[in-house]
Protein backbone atom coordinates (compact mmCIF):
# COMPACT_ATOMS: atom_id res chain seq x y z
CA UNK A 1 0.00 0.00 0.00
CA UNK A 2 2.81 2.43 0.72
CA UNK A 3 3.90 2.29 -2.94
CA UNK A 4 0.61 3.84 -4.19
CA UNK A 5 1.03 7.10 -6.05
CA UNK A 6 -0.19 10.28 -4.39
CA UNK A 7 -3.30 11.82 -5.96
CA UNK A 8 -3.02 14.98 -8.06
CA UNK A 9 -6.53 15.99 -9.15
CA UNK A 10 -7.92 19.11 -10.82
CA UNK A 11 -11.57 20.12 -11.13
CA UNK A 12 -12.90 22.66 -13.60
CA UNK A 13 -16.38 21.14 -13.95
CA UNK A 14 -18.93 19.87 -11.42
CA UNK A 15 -18.34 16.25 -12.53
CA UNK A 16 -14.62 16.64 -11.80
CA UNK A 17 -15.41 17.99 -8.33
CA UNK A 18 -17.52 14.90 -7.58
CA UNK A 19 -14.36 12.79 -7.92
CA UNK A 20 -12.44 15.08 -5.57
CA UNK A 21 -15.39 15.02 -3.16
CA UNK A 22 -15.30 11.21 -3.06
CA UNK A 23 -11.54 11.27 -2.42
CA UNK A 24 -11.81 13.74 0.48
CA UNK A 25 -14.87 12.21 2.15
CA UNK A 26 -14.15 11.76 5.86
CA UNK A 27 -11.00 13.89 5.73
CA UNK A 28 -10.25 15.71 8.96
CA UNK A 29 -8.91 19.23 9.26
CA UNK A 30 -7.97 21.46 12.17
CA UNK A 31 -9.80 24.78 12.22
CA UNK A 32 -6.46 26.59 12.06
CA UNK A 33 -5.80 24.90 8.69
CA UNK A 34 -8.74 26.62 6.98
CA UNK A 35 -7.06 29.49 5.14
CA UNK A 36 -8.62 32.24 3.02
CA UNK A 37 -6.11 34.47 1.25
CA UNK A 38 -8.34 37.28 -0.02
CA UNK A 39 -5.60 39.03 -2.02
CA UNK A 40 -4.73 35.82 -3.84
CA UNK A 41 -8.43 34.87 -4.04
CA UNK A 42 -7.54 31.42 -2.72
CA UNK A 43 -9.14 29.19 -0.08
CA UNK A 44 -7.22 26.13 1.08
CA UNK A 45 -7.50 23.33 3.61
CA UNK A 46 -4.64 21.18 4.82
CA UNK A 47 -6.41 17.88 5.43
CA UNK A 48 -5.68 14.38 6.67
CA UNK A 49 -7.43 12.39 3.97
CA UNK A 50 -8.59 8.80 4.39
CA UNK A 51 -7.28 6.83 1.40
CA UNK A 52 -10.53 5.31 0.15
CA UNK A 53 -8.92 4.44 -3.20
CA UNK A 54 -6.59 1.97 -1.50
CA UNK A 55 -9.35 -0.30 -0.19
CA UNK A 56 -9.35 -1.64 3.33
CA UNK A 57 -9.95 -5.37 3.51
CA UNK A 58 -8.04 -5.49 6.78
CA UNK A 59 -8.45 -2.82 9.44
CA UNK A 60 -4.72 -2.53 10.03
CA UNK A 61 -4.13 -1.66 6.36
CA UNK A 62 -6.17 1.55 6.39
CA UNK A 63 -4.19 4.73 5.70
CA UNK A 64 -4.47 8.48 5.92
CA UNK A 65 -2.40 10.92 3.90
CA UNK A 66 -1.69 14.62 4.37
CA UNK A 67 -3.22 16.55 1.45
CA UNK A 68 -3.95 20.06 0.28
CA UNK A 69 -7.40 20.93 -1.08
CA UNK A 70 -7.36 24.38 -2.69
CA UNK A 71 -9.81 26.59 -4.56
CA UNK A 72 -8.70 29.52 -6.72
CA UNK A 73 -10.74 32.45 -8.00
CA UNK A 74 -12.56 32.76 -4.67
CA UNK A 75 -14.40 36.08 -4.39
CA UNK A 76 -16.03 35.48 -1.00
CA UNK A 77 -16.38 33.01 1.87
CA UNK A 78 -19.37 32.40 4.14
CA UNK A 79 -19.48 29.97 7.04
CA UNK A 80 -22.21 28.36 9.11
CA UNK A 81 -21.46 26.53 12.38
CA UNK A 82 -17.71 26.75 11.69
CA UNK A 83 -15.44 28.79 13.94
CA UNK A 84 -11.71 29.28 14.22
CA UNK A 85 -12.04 30.42 17.86
CA UNK A 86 -10.49 27.09 18.88
CA UNK A 87 -7.67 26.47 16.36
CA UNK A 88 -7.33 22.87 17.56
CA UNK A 89 -10.98 22.04 16.76
CA UNK A 90 -11.13 19.02 14.45
CA UNK A 91 -13.65 19.16 11.60
CA UNK A 92 -14.70 16.18 9.49
CA UNK A 93 -15.30 16.95 5.81
CA UNK A 94 -18.21 15.01 4.32
CA UNK A 95 -18.83 16.44 0.86
CA UNK A 96 -17.79 19.11 -1.64
CA UNK A 97 -20.29 20.32 -4.27
CA UNK A 98 -20.54 23.00 -6.95
CA UNK A 99 -23.69 24.93 -7.83
CA UNK A 100 -23.27 27.01 -11.00
CA UNK A 101 -24.63 30.55 -11.24
CA UNK A 102 -27.31 31.39 -13.82
CA UNK A 103 -24.47 33.11 -15.71
CA UNK A 104 -21.57 30.63 -16.07
CA UNK A 105 -18.75 30.06 -15.31
CA UNK A 106 -19.15 31.32 -11.72
CA UNK A 107 -20.98 29.64 -8.89
CA UNK A 108 -20.78 28.41 -5.33
CA UNK A 109 -18.60 25.65 -3.90
CA UNK A 110 -20.04 24.16 -0.72
CA UNK A 111 -17.93 22.25 1.78
CA UNK A 112 -20.18 20.27 4.13
CA UNK A 113 -18.81 19.12 7.49
CA UNK A 114 -20.15 16.72 10.12
CA UNK A 115 -22.37 18.47 12.66
CA UNK A 116 -24.02 20.71 10.03
CA UNK A 117 -20.96 22.91 9.54
CA UNK A 118 -20.71 24.51 6.13
CA UNK A 119 -18.38 26.75 4.16
CA UNK A 120 -19.67 28.35 0.96
CA UNK A 121 -17.15 29.81 -1.48
CA UNK A 122 -18.31 32.22 -4.16
CA UNK A 123 -16.06 31.53 -7.16
CA UNK A 124 -15.65 33.23 -10.51
CA UNK A 125 -15.12 29.78 -12.05
CA UNK A 126 -14.60 26.31 -10.64
CA UNK A 127 -10.87 25.80 -10.10
CA UNK A 128 -10.12 23.15 -7.47
CA UNK A 129 -6.96 21.17 -6.79
CA UNK A 130 -6.31 18.16 -4.56
CA UNK A 131 -2.66 17.29 -4.00
CA UNK A 132 -1.41 14.52 -1.75
CA UNK A 133 1.93 14.80 0.02
CA UNK A 134 4.30 11.92 0.71
CA UNK A 135 3.29 11.82 4.39
CA UNK A 136 1.24 8.61 4.83
CA UNK A 137 0.44 6.71 8.01
CA UNK A 138 -1.61 3.70 9.05
CA UNK A 139 -4.80 4.18 11.01
CA UNK A 140 -6.95 1.73 12.95
CA UNK A 141 -10.00 3.94 12.55
CA UNK A 142 -11.87 3.32 9.31
CA UNK A 143 -14.79 5.72 8.82
CA UNK A 144 -18.09 3.84 8.99
CA UNK A 145 -21.33 5.49 7.97
CA UNK A 146 -23.46 2.46 8.79
CA UNK A 147 -22.53 2.23 12.45
CA UNK A 148 -25.25 3.17 14.94
CA UNK A 149 -24.58 4.45 18.42
CA UNK A 150 -26.21 2.47 21.21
Amino acid sequence: MADAKPLRLLAEEAEDLEIISAAVQDAVVKAENLVYEARKRRFSLEINRFRWEEGTEKRREAERIRSLLAFDGVMGVKTRAITKADPELILSLLQVTFTPDAEPPGGKVTLLFAGDGEIVLTVEALDATLMDSDYVWNTRHTPNHERRKR
